[in-house]
Order: structure tokens, then C-alpha cells, then sequence
């Protein structure tokens, strides 16, 4: 298998694993958004509370399962922790207040069913800044031994 194809097929297992994780983290982000605007949460407040949980889930996952083989090469914990949340976190925190604001404000949605949307209008970004700045794989000339 060429170098072009091998990383095509890592990158299409890692999208996946990827989705697979993002699909759980969707119900945490729901369930945590419905049982904050429920306790009587302003919806933006709750989308706020209710992405940090997911973002805090969603690194989890993604350092060890996702980004795995990765985290292995390059161990600083901290690091991706704090790059996840600088990208990942900004990523879904700015979307999906703006497009909650936008949507359920301005628009009328309900408050889920808009969440639903400003996930799936935030995933490929996550998934770019993930794949090609949190869990970045070092060049092997780089690598500690």
C-alpha cells in the first residue's frame, strides 16, 4: 500500500472513531443541556455548562481511543489537554453559542433540536484541529527514545 493511500485509510478509521466518540458525546451534551435548561438555566448558560462537560468527555475519549497509537509517541497529557480545549473547546463554545443564540433566539427553535444543528455545523472543524493540531504526531526525527 503506497504512503498516500495508508494515510487516507488511517485518516477515514480515525473520522470514524472519531464520529463513533462525537455520537456519545452528543448524548452527554443533551442530556446535560436538557437537565440544566429543566433546573431553570438560561439555554445559552446551559449550552456553555453542557459543551465543557462534553469537551472534558470528548478529550477522553479521543486520548484514548481515537488518538491512542498517538498519545503513546507524544505522552504530554497536559499539553493536548490544554490545546484541545484552546481548539475543540473554542470551536464548540463559540459555535454553538452564536448559532443557539441565532436559532433558538432569533429563530425560534427549540432548544435540542437547535443543539443538534450546532453540533453538526462544529464537527469537521473539531475533527481538522484535532487530527492536525491536538494529537499532532511529531516527525520521527523529534520522536524521545
Amino acid at each position: 500500500m503506497s504512503t498516500v493511500a495508508a494515510t487516507a485509510c488511517s485518516t477515514s478509521l480515525r473520522w470514524l472513531k472519531f464520529s463513533f466518540v462525537g455520537a456519545f458525546g452528543i448524548g452527554v451534551q443533551l442530556a446535560a443541556l436538557w437537565a440544566l435548561t429543566r433546573f431553570g438555566y438560561n439555554y445559552l448558560i446551559a449550552t456553555g455548562l453542557a459543551v465543557e462537560t462534553t469537551v472534558i468527555h470528548n478529550f477522553v475519549w479521543h486520548q484514548n481511543f481515537t488518538w491512542s497509537d498517538r498519545c503513546m509517541v507524544q505522552p504530554n497529557f497536559l499539553h493536548r489537554f490544554f490545546r484541545f480545549h484552546v481548539s475543540n473547546g473554542l470551536i464548540s463554545l463559540i459555535g454553538n453559542l452564536i448559532l443557539m443564540h441565532l436559532l433558538v433566539g432569533g429563530a425560534g427553535f427549540a432548544v435540542l433540536p437547535a443543539n443538534l444543528m450546532t453540533v453538526s455545523a462544529c464537527w469537521f472543524g473539531n475533527f481538522l484541529a484535532s487530527d492536525r493540531w491536538v494529537f499532532l504526531l511529531r516527525s520521527p526525527d523529534r520522536r524521545k527514545k
